[in-house]
């Protein structure tokens, strides 16, 4: 197995094919993946992305856009290491190795156990295999899945929106709205692209959310995420989140681990967590969170109702320090995303 090459086409075509795994559906078990075909001059032959579980994956979607030995002698740009296994669908390793491919070239390796050794199938076939070319960029791109294959559990995002001093809610509790519209907008976004929302009973019992994902219209977009209340707190039958179109579940909350094992189990790789800071804080000190989503919002608000509650944290070099990804403006608000630093090792 090579190296990345580095050379400007390769990462172009790989650039593209990333550009075709973002088409796919970013809240199921699968990954989103794309994949270019190019012939031995260069030139595009096809392309193909994943759309979903049960269809074809993104290099049986690309070739199958050629006729038969089309692909022969082809370089496949891959934007994750071709799959070695046979689930809904049959490997991908096996698809390339037929078609008389003469070169893969992939970002980043499968981590998941059934699906790896892609790689050592095509190159024990005699075909060329590039590793790690835009590495970094299809990481970054794919980390919720990436993140979550790799601990075994669904990717974790808790979300809030917050005065400038860190306050969720005035003194007498009212939060609508601390931020604008554009960044309400943008949460339903969020919301669509996971696979479930999670929040606490209490914030059920206190606000009845629909939990929906909506456009800015109050139409719901076209993915519901499972809507998940987590406590030991009875939910009332006539609740919001009863009805949710994406399904309802619920759990006592007293093993976080096991509800976050519990929605894996569903499939559900994605959890969005909007609530409230009981529950937040519990899975940011179990060190559950792989992602800080907040909205900031120039407001001063004053008195005790903080985003966070304790965190176990007693002086300052106990602090969780995360590494920040983003800061953008959203509206009148400032849109930040900050995730813990983790190292994965290779197999």
């Amino acid at each position: 197995m090579s190296d990345a090459s580095g050379t400007a086409p390769l990462e172009r075509a790989m650039a593209r094919a990333l550009e075709l795994a973002l088409r796919g559906p970013a809240w199921t078990r699968n990954p989103q993946v794309g994949c270019v075909l190019l012939a031995p001059d260069g030139s595009v032959l096809a392309e193909g992305w994943h759309r979903g579980a049960g269809n074809p994956h993104a290099e049986v979607d690309a070739l199958s856009k050629l006729p038969e030995g089309g692909a022969r002698g082809a370089t496949a740009v891959v934007t994750l290491e071709p799959c070695n296994h046979t689930g809904l669908t049959g490997p991908c390793s096996e698809a390339l190795v037929a078609a008389g491919v003469a070169r893969v070239v992939y970002a980043v390796p499968d981590p998941t156990p059934d699906a790896d050794g892609g790689a050592q199938r095509l190159a024990e076939a005699g075909i060329e295999v590039i590793e790690g070319v835009l590495r970094p960029q299809v990481e970054d791109a794919l980390v919720v899945w990436l993140t979550a294959s790799r601990l075994g559990r669904p990717f974790v995002t808790v979300k809030w929106a917050s005065s400038l001093d860190g306050r969720i809610a005035a003194a007498d509790g009212s939060s609508k709205w601390i931020t604008g519209p554009e960044a309400r907008v943008d949460v339903h976004l969020r919301r669509a692209d996971a696979g479930a929302v999670l929040v606490g009973t209490g914030t059920v019992l206190a606000d009845d959310p629909a939990l929906t994902a909506r456009t800015e219209e109050g139409d719901l977009l076209p993915h519901q995420p499972v809507a998940v209340a987590v406590g030991v707190r009875p939910i009332p039958e006539d609740a919001a989140v009863r009805r949710h179109p994406g399904g309802f579940r619920s759990f006592d909350g007293r093993d976080l681990p096991a509800v976050l094992a519990a929605l894996w189990g569903e499939g559900i790789r994605h959890v969005f967590v909007e609530g409230g800071p009981t529950l937040e804080s519990a899975l940011l000190r179990d060190g559950l969170v792989d992602e800080a989503l907040v909205y900031l919002a120039p407001v001063l608000l004053g008195g005790g109702r903080l985003a966070t509650g304790d965190l176990g944290i007693a002086g300052i070099a106990d602090a969780r320090r995360l590494q920040l990804v983003s800061a953008e403006r959203v509206g009148a608000d400032i849109r930040i995303v900050a995730r813990p630093r983790r190292e994965f090792k290779e197999d």
